[in-house]
C-alpha cells in the first residue's frame, strides 16, 4: 500500500479535513498501530490499524455535491441548538460535510462532500477560487461607492478586494438596490462587512456560483451530485 502523510489519510478516510486531522495528531488523538502519534510528517497507509479518537478510519468512497442552502439553516453537520444543518439534506451513509461556510440567513451554492483534500484545496485563499454573490442592500449605491469597494476595503488588518463590483438593479420605491459581487477569499460575513464598510446593510444574500459550478434550476434545499467530469475540473482548477 502506498505510504502517505498520516493527516492526509485521515482527510481521505472523510473522518476529518486535513487541517483538522493536523490537529487531531497533535493532540494525542490519532493511534497507528497501537501507538499514539503526534507528529505531523508521520507516514502510513490505509492498510496500517489507524484509530482516530477511537474510531477505526477506512478509504472512503468520495462523493461531490452542489447544494442550494435554504435560509435557517446552519452551514455544518450538527447543531447543540437542534437547528436544522445541511447534512438534514442529505441520505448518504458517508461522512459528508459542507465546504467552507455560508451564514445562517445567507442562501445559495454549498458543495458538500466527504473529501477533505478537495474540500481543503477549494477553501485555501491561494488558489483565489471565485465566489460570486447577490447582495439586497437597503438603499441606493451609488458609483463613488462601487469605487470604494473596487479599491478594496480593509477587513481584520488585510484589504480585501473584490474581484468583481456591479449594480444589477435599483428600486427607489423600496429604497434598495441588487448588487453581483464576486470575491475569492472567504472571511467571516465577509460580504457583509465589505457592504457595511461603505455605509449599507444587506437585507439578502445569495450564492449564485463557486468557479465554474452554478445553482442552474435547482430549488431551495435541493442538491445534485456532481459528474466526474466537473470533479476532474474542480482538481484541475486547485492544483
Amino acid at each position: 500500500m502506498e505510504m502517505e502523510r498520516l493527516q492526509k489519510i485521515i482527510a481521505e478516510s472523510g473522518y476529518a479535513s486535513r487541517r483538522k486531522a493536523e490537529e487531531l495528531i497533535k493532540n494525542g488523538k490519532v493511534v497507528v498501530n497501537g501507538k499514539v502519534v503526534r507528529e505531523l510528517g508521520t507516514k502510513a497507509s490505509f492498510s496500517d490499524d489507524i484509530l482516530v479518537e477511537g474510531k477505526k478510519i477506512e478509504r472512503e468512497e468520495k462523493e461531490y455535491y452542489i447544494f442550494n442552502k435554504p435560509r435557517g439553516v446552519i452551514t455544518s453537520t450538527s447543531d447543540d441548538k437542534g437547528r436544522s444543518v445541511v447534512t438534514d439534506y442529505f441520505g448518504s451513509n458517508k461522512r459528508l460535510y459542507p465546504v467552507g461556510r455560508l451564514d445562517y440567513d445567507t442562501t445559495g451554492l454549498l458543495i458538500v462532500t466527504n473529501d477533505g483534500e478537495l474540500a481543503n484545496l477549494i477553501m485555501h485563499p491561494k488558489n483565489e477560487i471565485e465566489k460570486v454573490y447577490i447582495a439586497k442592500i437597503e438603499g441606493i449605491i451609488k458609483g463613488t461607492e462601487i469605487n470604494k469597494l473596487k479599491n478594496g476595503i480593509v477587513l481584520d488588518g488585510v484589504k480585501c478586494i473584490p474581484k468583481r463590483v456591479k449594480l444589477r438593479s435599483f428600486d427607489k420605491k423600496t429604497n434598495s438596490s441588487i448588487v453581483e459581487i464576486v470575491i475569492t477569499e472567504g472571511k467571516n460575513h465577509e460580504v457583509k462587512r465589505l457592504f457595511e464598510a461603505v455605509g449599507f446593510s444587506v437585507s439578502k444574500l445569495k450564492r449564485e456560483r463557486i468557479a465554474f459550478l452554478s445553482l442552474g434550476n435547482l430549488q431551495s434545499g435541493e442538491s445534485r451530485k456532481l459528474n466526474p467530469k466537473e470533479v476532474k475540473q474542480l482538481f484541475n482548477l486547485v492544483k
